[in-house]
């Protein structure tokens, strides 16, 4: 083993070491403590600051909601305006998933409400309601429209354990139009209508009632129906014109319409809607796709009943 010849030659070079550490050591000191408080805080928020460009959102003088004008002239109405503005303009998903499926269903909406001389801003109602999605809220109102059982059962429209029409496009916008009018001419407001759709027209009418209020705007109603109205019409505004609002969706980005089918006329008891979808030719996905009215996996057809299911077209038929 060979042994440390010079231990002296060791003990030097290591007091070198630790000399020349620590004038280092000062110099990084004396440079920290000349530098200004300011670029220390500066040089941090630059590594941890989000690079992104947050405004606020731009207001009209005025709104219109089924031809009815609303004024921004007071603070209340701006307020309640931007409020919706803002959290419909800043919830991009959501809000893209709404422009990206208005052009699947909007054509069929607008058709429909114009057939029934309801304002076209309506259909900005059903985007309110369920975002344009088959969808339940938590208290049980399903569909594009967010009809509760009793009403829709109350105009004659079918519920049963195989089928559920507030699920049918055509069928629940042909209610709500039925169910808009009749607001109508109890409120003589398009705005009341909105209101009253939200909270119920009894609830409404009580409200009016009490406060001797005589629209919508002078009416104090839960924080719900006091956003109602204002919500489809930040709705309306975004959707009209997205791309003032950032929102930049091509046509070939948006969800195509399902137009592409042909009704089969169905009278009597399918027992598997699996095999009758296996029997067109299209799987039970795709039925029921085209068909979410139908709500279990048979289809149950009473004495004189009629059904009409929609089936696409195949491609090789379609050529």
């Amino acid at each position: 083993m060979l042994k440390n010849q010079n231990p002296g030659r060791t003990i030097m070079i290591s007091m070198n070491f630790i000399l020349k550490s620590l004038g280092v050591l000062f110099i990084l000191l004396t440079l920290f403590a000349y530098t200004r408080k300011e670029d220390i805080v500066s040089a941090y928020n630059n590594l941890t600051t989000l690079k992104q460009v947050i405004t606020t959102v731009p207001l009209e003088a005025q709104y219109t909601l089924g031809g009815e004008v609303i004024s921004m002239d007071q603070f209340d109405l701006r307020e309640r305006m931007e409020r919706e503005l803002l959290i419909n303009a800043y919830h991009h998903a959501t809000t893209i998933q709404h422009i990206k499926l208005a052009n699947r269903y909007f054509p069929t909406i607008e058709k429909i409400l114009k057939e029934n001389n309801v304002p076209e801003d309506f259909k900005y109602l059903a985007v309110a309601e369920s975002s344009l999605r088959n969808s339940t809220s938590s208290a049980g109102a399903k569909g594009i429209w967010q009809f509760m059982s009793n009403t829709f059962k109350e105009m004659n429209y079918e519920i049963s354990d195989d089928v559920d029409e507030r699920y049918h496009l055509e069928k629940s916008t042909q209610a709500a139009c039925d169910y808009l009018n009749r607001l109508y001419k109890r409120f003589g407001s398009w705005v009341s209508v909105a209101a009253a759709y939200n909270t119920g027209p009894t609830s409404y009418a009580k409200y009016l009632k009490e406060q001797n209020a005589e629209n919508y705007f002078d009416v104090n109603v839960s924080d719900e129906t006091m956003r109602y109205p204002f919500r489809i019409l930040a709705i309306k505004t975004i959707m009209e014109n997205p791309e003032k609002f950032g929102y930049h969706i091509p046509e070939e980005d948006k969800y195509r319409p399902l137009d592409d089918y042909q009704l089969i006329e169905v009278d009597s008891t399918i027992a598997n809607l699996a095999d009758f979808a296996k029997g067109e030719g299209i799987s039970y996905r795709t039925l029921k796709i085209y068909n979410p009215w139908l709500r279990s996996s048979t289809l149950k057809v009473n004495k004189d009943a009629r059904y009409e299911l929609k089936v696409p077209v195949l491609e090789s038929e379609s050529k």
